[in-house]
Order: C-alpha cells, then sequence, then structure tokens
C-alpha cells in the first residue's frame, strides 16, 4: 500500500511541475516584444516636382529668339566634349495649328555646318510646364520655365528620366549682368550640379542659314 501512495505522490508532483513549466512558459510569451514593423518607404518625388515654375508663366510673352548662355548638365556627352561646345540659338513660335503646342528652332554647329533642329513642346495645364514627348512615355522629357523677365533672361529645367539638365538663356548676349549669372550657378548648386558641371556656351558666331534640317520628337536633356 505504501508502494501505491509512493507511486500517485510522485505522479502528483510530475504534473504539478510540469503545469508550473507550461505556466512559466505562457507567461514568458507575453513579455517578449513584439517584432517592430518597418517604416514606409517615402513615395519617390522627381526633383523636377520640387522645381515649380514662376508664377504666371504667359508663353506669348516666351516666344521669340533666345540664346544659350550656360548649362548645368551631368549628361555624359557634356562631360567629355564641353569645351567643344558651339553657339547655340533657340527661338520659340506658338504653333498656327493648335494652341497647346510650341514649335523649337534649336540653331547649332556640327560638323563645320549648321544645323537647325525642329521639335514640339507640349503645353500642360500647369502654366511654365511643357513637355517634349518620346517615343514611349518614359522617354518624355519634361520642361519647367523656372524663373524669367520675358525681355532679357530666362532658366529652363529640362528632366529625363529623374536626371535634371539647367539652361540660362539670354535675349542678347550683351546686356546679361554678373549677379544673375552668379544666380544661375546658386541654383544649379541646388540641384547638386556644381562648378564642375557647369559648361559656357560661345556668345559669337551663331548660325545664320541653316545646312541642314532635323525634325525629332526627342533628344537627350543636355
Amino acid at each position: 500500500m505504501a508502494g501505491v501512495w509512493r507511486c500517485t505522490l510522485t505522479v502528483a508532483v510530475l504534473m504539478f511541475v510540469c503545469l508550473w513549466g507550461a505556466t512559466e512558459a505562457v507567461g514568458g510569451a507575453k513579455s517578449r516584444p513584439r517584432p517592430k514593423r518597418r517604416p514606409r518607404k517615402k513615395p519617390k518625388v522627381d526633383p523636377i516636382d520640387v522645381t515649380p515654375p514662376q508664377q504666371n508663366i504667359d508663353i506669348q510673352q516666351m516666344t521669340g529668339t533666345w540664346y544659350l548662355l550656360n548649362t548645368a548638365s551631368k549628361c555624359s556627352f557634356l562631360i567629355n566634349h564641353g569645351t567643344k561646345v558651339e553657339p547655340t540659338v533657340m527661338t520659340l513660335t506658338l504653333s498656327t495649328t493648335s494652341d497647346q503646342t510650341l514649335s523649337v528652332s534649336t540653331k547649332t554647329r556640327h560638323n563645320h555646318q549648321c544645323w537647325e533642329i525642329l521639335q514640339i513642346y507640349h503645353l500642360t495645364p500647369t502654366p511654365g510646364r511643357l513637355t517634349l514627348k518620346g517615343p514611349r512615355p518614359e522617354l518624355n522629357i519634361d520642361i519647367v520655365i523656372g524663373e524669367t523677365d520675358y525681355s532679357s533672361y530666362a532658366i529652363m529645367y529640362y528632366q529625363k528620366q529623374g536626371k535634371i539638365t539647367m539652361k540660362l538663356y539670354a535675349r542678347s548676349v550683351d546686356n546679361l549682368s554678373e549677379p544673375l549669372l552668379t544666380k544661375f550657378e546658386q541654383l544649379a548648386e541646388k540641384q547638386a550640379l556644381g562648378l564642375a558641371f557647369l559648361f559656357p556656351f560661345p556668345t559669337y558666331s551663331h548660325c545664320g542659314d541653316v545646312d541642314q534640317h532635323h525634325k525629332i520628337d526627342c533628344v537627350p536633356t543636355c
């Protein structure tokens, strides 16, 4: 009889120990810290989206002739050939067939000949924002008229596939002030385009008569 009691007591002790251990395990699980969620990634913002155009841009006043004075860009062509750039002049004309497009003529030299590049900029609902359409939507170039007084200077931003190029244009190559050139450099710096990525263009010997005409839909931002 004593042996039966000993066996019963042993079983009772073992059951108590097991139940106590299970209770501790459950309690321990409750005290473990919950895994933290990873913070959500911020939505990607294109550089051009944080470069608003000047308020109330009048596209009619932007028409006419503009001389390219300076370009800020990480374009590989300019980095490799920036010292050999040619004088460039751009002429903007409102289309006679549509009030939503702007005809763009760019004259420059190539292989010692004067070339004229013809393009169409499409106006957007936001004044001062334009689009040069590519063969596919992802190859479009977004254009922003950042600053202008219409009569002497214009600073324009061009973005293709997330890369920004800035251009400084003038109505004349003679009357642009040094403070404005400095301002352009400061704005370029904000786009991580320091002095190493600034490429001045010649202000003399611009093309007159054209040897070659090229009508293209889309070109690199530089």
